[in-house]
């Protein structure tokens, strides 16, 4: 019962935030979503959710449609981080630049993370024998969105992803030492958890990243 209820959690938020974000049909909405969840049982909290008395600190913008209202649920959000205590946001783009559907809210600057989907995007992706597509990609990333911190996303196996696999060797040969010469570079995002947790991906590029 333990691993069903944990299981289910991380299901059960995402289509609370998908119902959340499904309502933004217009810029004034976005501001109206965001007022009246942070004023539910307590503001930053969402204690009539499953999330029960955590307190829910950043949103990741993993956006595949749409666009034209997120600079504005962007900008609402980032008002809580005036609050006192801090209010993440993330997003999480594919790699060719600009993103369709996430570029008017990353070009807002109110974005701390950028976690770049190099994958499923053959023209932008990691490749050994001519790896200029990606170092151009990642260049015009870093350069172009103010962000704090940009992350290399990558399949953390063969099967998590249509393509964009990367094998661990090569990442620490010819990925990390390129991209680590960013003043802006964060890290490594791996897609995901279950194809991690099978390859042990993260455990053999840690000690690089």
């Amino acid at each position: 019962m333990g691993n069903k209820a944990g299981n289910s959690l991380p299901l059960m938020l995402s289509l609370l935030l998908l119902a959340f974000l499904a309502l933004v049909t217009k810029s004034n909405g976005a501001g109206q979503i965001v007022v009246y969840w942070g004023q539910n049982g307590g503001e930053g909290t969402l204690t009539s959710t499953p999330l029960g008395s955590a307190v829910l600190d950043g949103i990741d913008f993993d956006i595949e449609k749409g666009g034209a209202h997120y600079p504005a649920l962007a900008q609402r959000l980032s008002e809580y981080s005036q609050k006192g205590k801090k209010f993440y946001l993330s997003a999480a783009p594919q790699c060719p630049f600009p993103d369709q559907h996430l570029n008017g809210a990353l070009s807002t600057g109110l974005f701390d993370y950028v976690l770049i989907q190099f994958y499923n995007n053959e023209q932008c992706e990691y490749k050994a024998s001519n790896p200029n597509a990606f170092k151009s990609s990642w260049t015009k990333w870093t350069t172009s969105i103010k962000a704090k911190k940009f992350f290399v996303g990558l399949p953390a196996s063969p099967s998590a992803a249509g393509s964009g696999y990367v094998q661990p060797s090569d990442l620490k040969s010819g990925v990390l030492p390129f991209v680590k010469r960013s003043s802006n570079y964060g890290g490594v995002m791996l897609y995901d958890r279950y194809a991690d947790e099978q390859t042990k991906y993260s455990s053999q590029i840690k000690g690089s990243v």
